[in-house]
């Protein structure tokens, strides 16, 4: 993408911009760890993405591992590496997991540019190393890296990785290659707190480090300029407690309660409600351990911190029990902070801490805590994490997700863990974020072994492993996954689920709490939709695609299994999901079409509707100026890497007789094609505001570009074209009452 012409078409944005409130600047690339106070400022013109190795018939085949967009030459030694990630920008990087050392050797290629990663284990794999470490370790140190000798099962990065033009990530061995990713695209212009350039692989700051190291510590402002509420109570069984009511602007910075051993117990299976600004419901409302991001409080022989999390601690010692979090908190009238016994309660204690309030209450979002009890997941669906269009009255919310804590088992039945998280941002039929396993969300591999561990951002704090676990406390086991860089913007609405167990058919009895940033109002508008295939809709949009094959297609969306056995297995198979029909287009050629727009945009996202049988669909995005005659702007590339087929690369695959004798951790990786039949996808594109601010409609031109790829060297390339079934238009927006 030229992206210097872009951001050149910004600085001519029109002279009105003077007088407009902007959006708040996003903390950006290591900012977003060391401006960390600003976790609740809303983030306008940016789109977060989750892509990962999952099975993509949603089966868990292979526990969702292995699964490549397509191989490429490689060498002699190892053969084909295979492609997992592959984005056109402006984006970043913000995470990355890999399942132990698996996959090392890593190449990104980041605009063009490539940098080899390794495990510390790569070059001995049968071997792992203990205390293993990413190379080169001064661009992925510890500290914004750890490795599974730490996380028990997991290789994770938080290096932000920003890319102007794109980026590929492949896999130098294929063994158990399961990986997820969490990345965002820009839209050129966004208010950024550095602009985006290219990887320059520098070391991190000091102080991102430093700040990490203090997890589990108190990080909040000390001292002058901070008010502090404490006290100390005992309540009766059911007893409402007020900890403080607040009735000026602020910003909450820490909230600790403690309380001694004996009533510690009690503390946690207590009720925390938050209620901001006289709303009518509590914006957090859930029982005190899982809000602090444990399940019970369970300590393994002297251990004293449960959790040890940046915006969340848990630490017993010295005969008492305390819980803090350092999540910023702003309100902008007043804050009512309440604590419900569920049984007597004694001698609990309180400290919230508070400064000034710096941003305007229409560029942060207010904290949430949502609680969720499922006690009989629904066959075959989802749990319901999060739904804001049902939450604290519906409607439209703008902010962001930041986290869950999730209890899993209450019998040590650890196999729930093959459940996949999915995100769901402004009304998308697909997920703009699908994980590999719970485990893996919550930063683990492999179940973690049962054991527990806790870390600034994921954490499994309680559970003992299923052999060993006697008594209920040992068997109930829980996680937590916390988002500050790698955080989930929405402008509209989001709905975050989770699958109990690989296909949701685990009857365990989970609790969650989601955790996110919101106000009441959207950010992102829907101002148009044009129904390709209908020739009316066509007409009103000036639609046109001349050389195009209209045809209609039935199929489903990248969910999980279409059907499930009755009563588990050898039942007569279920529908679960429906498949949706659509009628819509394919064309190597150009596309045009007219867009209504809100005259007061701040850019604007385009979502499509296409069929992933055709891969790698790519093609250049221009914008008309003003007028029937005007010139066509280069706004950037739309690319969708993939199709609905993948390249299974698990050696594992390949029958042990024609494998040969080589250990599978360096057997040369399979080509096992794995063509699934959900083509449905709903992919996105933004547009600079310096294109359309000030319009309330445009003119938008796609211009095809092939994309000659096959899955595995030597094969044919892929069918490719530009398909299209369905368009919308958003225009980003203040959030104003």
């Amino acid at each position: 993408m030229r992206i210097g012409v872009v951001l050149a078409l910004f600085a001519f944005a029109p002279a009105a911009r003077a007088q407009t409130e902007e959006p708040p600047v996003i903390p950006f690339g290591y900012d977003a760890f060391t401006q960390w106070d600003r976790w609740p400022t809303l983030r306008i013109g940016v789109r977060a993405y989750m892509r990962a190795t999952f099975d993509r018939e949603g089966r868990n085949h292979n526990a969702d591992a292995a699964h490549f967009l397509r191989q490429i030459p490689g060498d002699k030694q190892r053969g084909l590496r295979s492609v997992a990630l592959d984005e056109a920008g402006p984006g970043i990087l913000w995470f990355v997991r890999h399942n132990h050392w698996h996959g090392s050797p890593w190449t990104y290629t980041v605009d063009n540019k490539p940098l080899v990663v390794e495990e510390s284990s790569t070059k001995d794999p049968v071997h792992p190393v203990p205390e293993s470490v990413f190379l080169p370790e001064e661009t992925f140190p510890k500290g914004l890296t750890w490795t599974w000798s730490v996380t028990k099962g997991a290789d994770l990065s938080w290096v932000p990785i920003p890319f102007e033009r794109g980026l590929t990530l492949d896999y130098g061995r294929a063994r158990y290659g399961t990986g997820y990713f969490i990345l965002w695209k820009v839209m050129p212009g966004a208010r950024l707190s550095r602009p985006l350039s290219s990887w320059d692989q520098k070391a991190p700051p000091r102080e991102v480090l430093d700040l990490l190291a203090r997890s589990g510590t108190d990080i909040a402002p000390k001292g002058k300029g901070t008010k502090t509420v404490t006290g100390t109570a005992s309540l009766k069984a059911h007893e409402t407690k007020v900890l403080a009511a607040i009735s000026e602007p602020a910003t909450i910075r820490r909230l600790s309660l403690s309380a001694p051993e004996a009533s510690a117990d009690a503390l946690a299976q207590a009720r925390l409600r938050i209620t901001w600004d006289d709303r009518s419901q509590p914006s957090v409302d859930s029982p005190v351990a899982l809000f602090f991001g444990t399940g019970s409080l369970m300590r393994v022989d002297k251990q004293t911190e449960i959790v040890k999390s940046l915006p969340m601690s848990v630490r017993c010692e010295k005969n008492r029990c305390e819980m803090s979090t350092y999540f910023p908190m702003p309100f902008a009238k007043n804050a009512r902070i309440e604590l419900q016994a569920t049984q007597p309660l004694r001698g609990v204690s309180w400290e919230i801490r508070s400064v000034p309030s710096t941003e305007p209450p229409s560029s942060v979002g207010l904290f949430h805590a949502t609680y969720r009890d499922f006690p009989r997941p629904e066959w075959g669906r989802d749990l319901v994490l999060l739904d804001t269009q049902h939450t604290e009255g519906g409607g439209d919310w703008c902010g962001h997700v930041v986290g869950t804590t999730f209890l899993f088992t209450r019998n040590a039945a650890l196999g729930t863990l093959e459940g996949d998280p999915r995100f769901f941002l402004d009304d998308s039929l697909s997920p703009q974020g699908q994980g590999t396993g719970s485990e893996e969300w919550g930063g683990g591999g492999d179940y973690w072994g049962g054991h527990v561990m806790s870390l600034p951002f994921v954490g499994k704090p309680v559970g003992l492993p299923t052999k060993e676990a006697k008594t209920p406390v040992e068997k109930l086991h829980s996680a937590y996954r916390f988002l500050l860089a790698d955080l989930l913007p929405f402008g509209k609405n989001a709905r975050v689920t989770l699958e109990h167990g690989g296909e949701n058919t685990s009857t365990e009895h989970y609790e969650t709490v989601a955790y996110w940033y919101g106000v009441d109002r959207p950010c992102l508008a829907l101002t148009d939709v044009l129904d390709v295939g209908n020739a009316a809709d066509e007409t009103r949009h000036g639609y046109s695609a001349p050389a195009s094959e209209p045809y209609t297609l039935t199929t489903r969306h990248e969910l999980g299994p279409d059907t499930l056995p009755l009563g588990g297995k050898g039942g007569p198979p279920v529908e679960v999901f429906a498949p949706l029909s659509d009628e819509g287009r394919r064309t190597r050629g150009k596309v045009e079409l007219t867009l209504k727009l809100r005259k007061d945009n701040l850019g604007v996202m385009l979502r499509r509707r296409l069929d992933l049988a055709y891969a790698n669909q790519r093609a250049k995005v221009l914008v008309q100026e003003e007028g029937a005659s005007g010139r066509w702007r280069d706004a950037g590339i739309w690319y969708t890497a993939g199709s609905n087929s993948v390249v299974f690369g698990d050696p594992n695959g390949i029958p042990a007789d024609k494998r040969g004798p080589v250990h599978l951790e360096l057997a040369p990786a399979a080509s096992i094609i794995e063509t699934s039949n959900r083509r449905w996808r709903e992919d996105e594109f933004l547009i600079p505001r310096a294109l359309t601010e000030g319009r309330e409609q445009i003119r938008v031109r796609l211009e095809f570009e092939p994309v000659s790829l096959p899955l595995v060297p030597g094969q044919p390339p892929q069918d490719n074209a530009w398909t299209d079934f369905r368009y919308w238009a958003y225009s980003f927006v203040l959030p104003k009452p």
